[in-house]
């Protein structure tokens, strides 16, 4: 069954969404590796963010919490996209300097966090739908832990969940488990979407 783009399997997995959104992002490559002699790295950036990263980028929050083997077919399409567009081959040099440091991409699981911390972060801004509004609830608002410690700092309510795969990649489990993993200062509502990610984006790359 295929849901807003994300291709949803009888048993609820996400292995064919990732098994076809790895097949559907090498063809891709394939065909840009053909043409980049003619094109310039600015130019072959976009091709690749448009055939390719957009669908790596498209709903991957639904993966979060995957297994890293999951995680691991969509990094190695990360890893082939940036050896596209800076031209080299697979022992050229260092291929985290490259990913990191020249290109300034995030790892495919820092990137699933990013994700959901912007989106959690919409959500306690109220500008995000009112069905993702409600998954996202201070530790204050809830009377049996206002005298918690943990509800002295911006934190998030994680509800009971069963410790299955299912259960952790709920938006409700997944979205709040994200942001209370991240320093006070970056949890603060208060701060504007672009500082929100720009901050975000800083710490997740310093975590390399």
């Amino acid at each position: 069954m295929r849901l807003l783009g994300v291709i949803i399997s009888s048993d609820l997995s996400t292995h064919k969404h990732v098994s076809n959104t790895s097949s559907a992002c090498f063809y891709w490559l394939r065909q840009i590796r053909k043409i980049h002699r003619s094109l310039d790295t600015e130019s072959a950036k976009a091709l690749v963010h448009a055939f390719v990263s957009s669908r790596l980028d498209c709903c991957n929050a639904v993966l979060a919490a995957s297994s890293k083997a999951t995680t691991d077919r969509l990094q190695r399409v990360l890893n082939a996209a940036a050896r596209v567009v800076s031209g080299t081959h697979k022992f050229d040099r260092s291929l985290t300097h490259l990913l990191h440091s020249e290109l300034h991409w995030l790892d495919v699981p820092q990137h699933i966090q990013f994700k959901l911390g912007v989106t959690v972060h919409r959500c306690l801004q109220g500008s995000d739908p009112r069905y993702l509004v409600d998954c996202c609830k201070s530790m204050t608002d809830t009377v049996s832990r206002q005298r918690l410690r943990s509800a002295s700092r911006p934190q998030l309510m994680v509800p009971r969940h069963c410790r299955t795969n299912f259960g952790r990649q709920t938006f409700t489990v997944a979205g709040p488990t994200a942001l209370n993993s991240l320093p006070d200062l970056l949890r603060d509502p208060s701060l504007s979407e672009d500082t929100s990610r720009r901050s975000l984006k800083t710490y997740l790359s310093a975590l390399y």
